[in-house]
C-alpha cells in the first residue's frame, strides 16, 4: 500500500521551508527552501513567491493529501475589499509601533476615559499606577500587554501615520493566514474586475488559536476576538470596525479549506486539505511533541522560552505573553528580539567564525573576568526596551581580552534566555525539562555554556526544521480525524550537562537593571 504524504510549510522571517512527510511515521520525504527579503517590512507577495519556489524544490505538492502552514507571529497583513495587500507587512521585529503600544497601555490605564468603562474590564485588584493598571487590563482581556511586536500596535501605527491606508482596510490577517488563503486558491481580484460589484473572498480567511492569540485582540480563553480593542487601535467606534474581516479561528484539528489543485493535491482523490496552521513557536512545540512540564528555548532570529501549560497564564507584570498552543492548551512564553545574532555580532567584533568564538570563550572563566554584555542590539521586547542598545559593562585594562569578550557575548545570549525561563517559571509553569533548539543551538559555545547558565541539564534535539515538522504533524492529525496528533519520534542528539554558575546570571541581573 502506498504511503500517504502530508506537507508542513514554515513561512518564517528569513525563508519559506516546505517539508513533504510520511503521514504515518513523520519521516522526511522531500524538502525545499527559498529565502525572503531582508528587513522588518516586507511585501507578502515575496512569501508567495518563496513558497512556490520551495514547493518546486521539494518536488511539488501534487501528491500531498494535507498540509498546514506555520508562520512568523504578529506580522500585520492588511487587505482591501478586492484582496489586494494595502502596504508592506510590518513584521514582529519592526519596532516603529512602540509609541503606539505605550499609548494603548495608557488608554486602558485611564479610569477617566469613557471608552475604558465600555470595555468592561474593571479595576478590582489592579494597580494604582496608571501605566501598570493599563498593562494589567490588557492582560486580563487578551493575556498579553501591548509591545511593539504585537499586531494591535501595528494597526494603531497605521491608523495614526497612514490614515488613507487605514480607511481602506477590509481585512486584517497574519502571515500564515494569508499564505493558507493563497494556497486555497484565493487572492486579489484581477485589475479588470468591476470595483463596485466585486469583492474578494475575504471570509475564506482562517487561522488558529495560537497565532490569533498573538494579535493583541483575541481572547484565547473565551475563543473570541476583542473587536472593541481593535476598534480602539484604529481610533474608530466598534460598530464602524465591525465590518473588517478577521480570519475565522479553527480548533486544533479543524479543516480550513481544500488547496487549489494547481498548487497542491492535484493527484490526490478529494484534493489536499489545509489544516488551521499556527504560530511558529506553537508549531515548533508540536513538532517537538512537547507536553506539560517541557520548556523549549529557541535561538533563532529571536530568542523564545515557551512552556506548555494546561491552564491560561495571566502575567500581571506583563512580561510573559499568554499565548495558546496548537493542541488546545496554552503556551506562555517570553521572547527576546535579540537571539542567535548576538553570537554573529561577537564574531564580527572579534573577526572570528563560530568555531573561533567558541575557542576564545572556552579560554575565559565563568563571568568573563567581570565583563557582562547586555545584548539589546535591536532594542528589546523582554524586557520591554524598544529603544535600547547593547552595552559591555565592567571592562578594565586588565580584563579586556578577546577571550573575555567572546565569553561575555555567549553568556549575554544565554542570560537573556535565562531571564525568559525565570519569567515563565515565575507564573507557576512546571519546568521538568529544557529543550534547546534553533540555529543558535548549533553553536559549540552555546552548547558548552547552556547548562551552567540555565542551571539545569539541557536536552539537545537533533537539528531539524521543527516548525515545518509541527505543521506536517498537524496536517497528518487533521487528515486522520483522530482525537490526538500522531506520535512521531523526536531524536535527541545529546543531553548537555555542566556545573551551574549562578554567579554569572546574578552579575547579569545586576547590570541589566
Amino acid at each position: 500500500m502506498s504511503r500517504v504524504l502530508v506537507a508542513g510549510v514554515d513561512t518564517s522571517t528569513q525563508s519559506t521551508k516546505v517539508r513533504v512527510t510520511d503521514a504515518a511515521t513523520g519521516e522526511l520525504v522531500r524538502f525545499g527552501q527559498a529565502r525572503h527579503p531582508d528587513g522588518t517590512s516586507v511585501d507578502p507577495e515575496a512569501w508567495w513567491s518563496a513558497f512556490r519556489d520551495a514547493a518546486a524544490q521539494a518536488g511539488g505538492l501534487d501528491d500531498v493529501a494535507a498540509l498546514s502552514v506555520g508562520g512568523q507571529q504578529h506580522g500585520m497583513v492588511l487587505l482591501d475589499r478586492r484582496g489586494r495587500v494595502l502596504r508592506d507587512a510590518l513584521l514582529w521585529n519592526d519596532t516603529r509601533s512602540a509609541p503606539n503600544a505605550d499609548a494603548l497601555i495608557a488608554r486602558l490605564g485611564d479610569d477617566a476615559d469613557p471608552a475604558v468603562a465600555a470595555l468592561g474590564i474593571g479595576s478590582e485588584g489592579l494597580s494604582d499606577d496608571p501605566t501598570l493598571r493599563g498593562r494589567q487590563r490588557w492582560v486580563k482581556a487578551v493575556g498579553s500587554s501591548p509591545v511593539a511586536s504585537l499586531t494591535v500596535t501595528k494597526v494603531a501605527w497605521v491608523a495614526e501615520h497612514e490614515p488613507d491606508v487605514a480607511a481602506r482596510i477590509a481585512a486584517v490577517c497574519l502571515p500564515h493566514d494569508w499564505l493558507s488563503w493563497r494556497i486555497a486558491g484565493h487572492g486579489p481580484l484581477p485589475d479588470d474586475a468591476d470595483d463596485e460589484q466585486c469583492r474578494a473572498n475575504l471570509e475564506a480567511l482562517f487561522t488558529d488559536r495560537s497565532d490569533a492569540s498573538g494579535t493583541g485582540y483575541f481572547d484565547a480563553t473565551a475563543n473570541v476576538y476583542r473587536r472593541d480593542l481593535l476598534a480602539l487601535a484604529l481610533g474608530r467606534d466598534e460598530a464602524d470596525a465591525a465590518g473588517i474581516v478577521l480570519p475565522r479561528v479553527l480548533g486544533p484539528a479543524g479543516t480550513g479549506a481544500t488547496a487549489d489543485p494547481a498548487i497542491a493535491g492535484g493527484a490526490v482523490e478529494g484534493g489536499c486539505i489545509i489544516g488551521p496552521g499556527g504560530g511558529d513557536n506553537a508549531m515548533a512545540s508540536l513538532g517537538l511533541s512537547m507536553g506539560v512540564g517541557d520548556v523549549s528555548i529557541s535561538l533563532g532570529t529571536s530568542g523564545v522560552a515557551a512552556a506548555v501549560s494546561p491552564v491560561p497564564a495571566y502575567d500581571m507584570t506583563a512580561s510573559v505573553t499568554g499565548f495558546a498552543d496548537c493542541t488546545g492548551h496554552w503556551l506562555p512564553l517570553a521572547c527576546t528580539i535579540n537571539g542567535s545574532r548576538i553570537c554573529d555580532a561577537g564574531c564580527a567584533a572579534l573577526g572570528v567564525d563560530y568555531d573561533g568564538l567558541a575557542e576564545l570563550a572556552a579560554q575565559a572563566e565563568p563571568g568573563a573576568g567581570g565583563i557582562t554584555l547586555i545584548p539589546y542590539f535591536d532594542g528589546e521586547r523582554t524586557p520591554n526596551r524598544p529603544d535600547a542598545t547593547a552595552a559591555l559593562h565592567g571592562m578594565t585594562l586588565r580584563n579586556t581580552t578577546k577571550a573575555n569578550i567572546a565569553r561575555a557575548f555567549v553568556e549575554g545570549l544565554l542570560c537573556s534566555q535565562r531571564d525568559c525561563l525565570e519569567l515563565v517559571r515565575g507564573l507557576g509553569a512546571e519546568v521538568r525539562r529544557v529543550l534547546l533548539i534553533g540555529g543558535g543551538a548549533k553553536s559549540a559555545a552555546v552548547r558548552a555554556l547552556a547548562p551552567a547558565i540555565l542551571g539545569m541539564d539541557v536536552e539537545l534535539p537533533e537539528t531539524d526544521e521543527y516548525v515545518a515538522i509541527g505543521a506536517a504533524r498537524q496536517a497528518a492529525w487533521v487528515l486522520s480525524g483522530e482525537a490526538e496528533p500522531p506520535a512521531w519520534p523526536v531524536r535527541v542528539e545529546a543531553t548537555l550537562t555542566g556545573e551551574a554558575t549562578p554567579q554569572v546570571y546574578e552579575q547579569y541581573v545586576r547590570r541589566r537593571g
